[in-house]
């Protein structure tokens, strides 16, 4: 049996960078939850009271994404031998999970008041939603520099999204109250937020629940990851391939290889290892691999078990 390592350095470096970044996120978060849920209680809006609430959220969803992604740190002990790296994962699904309920919250908010709008003041509206604007894109810039391919941060920048949004979606209806008097502006607004928070959440639940059902990437085939493995010299056949996801962007793959006997005896196990690593590594871009070797002539010896 072989085994390919991956790159854990660089995983590592790409984890502080993103803490890095959402411990700012999270004092810009904080600072601007405190100044919309002022401004929400002078000016009387459900959309900034919405935006306000969404940014309280925005900010446990950052706290638990900077959590996760110490624990993701440590090194794994003698029964989690892959680490805590799933610990991520799990911090992106209930931050989208939290994302549906603040839909909920705020459809059922927004509908309660299109019958019955209440005054709002508009001029005010538009400049706490002004700040929370700025914030929010300043936090966005952060957040979108770096790994776009973490679950965790795409959680957390999904969630200053839907604030950006909000926040300008806020200040179109104080414009429209301050300017037209149309109060229902402000309950439409907050039930167009909730709309377009919606597929974001259910996107990164579907994200989120393949890699905990350890499913094979929706990138990597694995039809032709058997071809290409099938064509390496000596080998007869590919059989028993699993492939999954640890965490985001890494994924492993682990597959029995039944070569012939003389290709064993002329190249050696090693050689045909190497081989078979360089295969995936260079065709798929996955460098964390388990290959079981087996001659020909053991074949008909094999037991997988029930599972596999």
């Amino acid at each position: 049996m072989g085994v390919g390592h991956g790159h854990g350095h660089g995983h590592a470096a790409s984890r502080a960078s993103d803490r890095a970044r959402l411990r700012w996120v999270l004092a810009v978060t904080g600072s601007i939850l405190v100044v919309e849920v002022v401004g929400a209680w002078i000016t009387g809006s459900l959309a900034l009271l919405a935006d306000a609430g969404h940014m309280a959220t925005d900010a446990g969803a950052v706290v638990l994404a900077l959590g996760a992604s110490y624990v993701a740190s440590r090194p794994g002990g003698a029964r989690s031998t892959f680490g805590y790296h799933r610990v991520e994962v799990v911090a992106a699904l209930v931050n989208a999970v939290v994302l549906l309920g603040v839909c909920g919250y705020l459809a059922w908010s927004g509908i309660g008041r299109l019958s019955d709008a209440p005054e709002v003041d508009g001029a005010a509206l538009v400049g706490f939603a002004a700040v929370g604007l700025v914030a929010n894109l300043v936090s966005f810039l952060v957040l979108s520099r770096g790994d776009s391919s973490s679950l965790n941060l795409r959680g957390a920048l999904n969630e200053v999204m839907a604030d950006l949004l909000g926040s300008a979606l806020a200040i179109a209806a104080g414009i429209a109250i301050w300017v037209a008097g149309w109060h229902w502006a402000d309950p439409v607004a907050s039930l167009l937020i909730a709309v377009m928070i919606l597929p974001r959440a259910a996107l990164l639940i579907r994200d989120s629940g393949r890699v905990l059902l350890e499913m094979a990437p929706a990138d990597l085939d694995l039809d032709l990851v058997v071809h290409h493995l099938s064509h390496a010299p000596g080998v007869l056949g590919v059989h028993d391939l699993h492939a999954w996801t640890i965490t985001s962007g890494m994924t492993s793959l682990s597959a029995h290889v039944t070569v012939t006997d003389e290709a064993l005896e002329q190249r050696g196990v090693g050689a045909i290892l190497d081989a078979l690593d360089e295969c995936v590594a260079t065709h798929f871009g996955v460098r964390h691999t388990t290959f079981q070797v087996e001659p020909a002539s053991h074949e008909a010896h094999e037991d997988l078990g029930e599972i596999h």
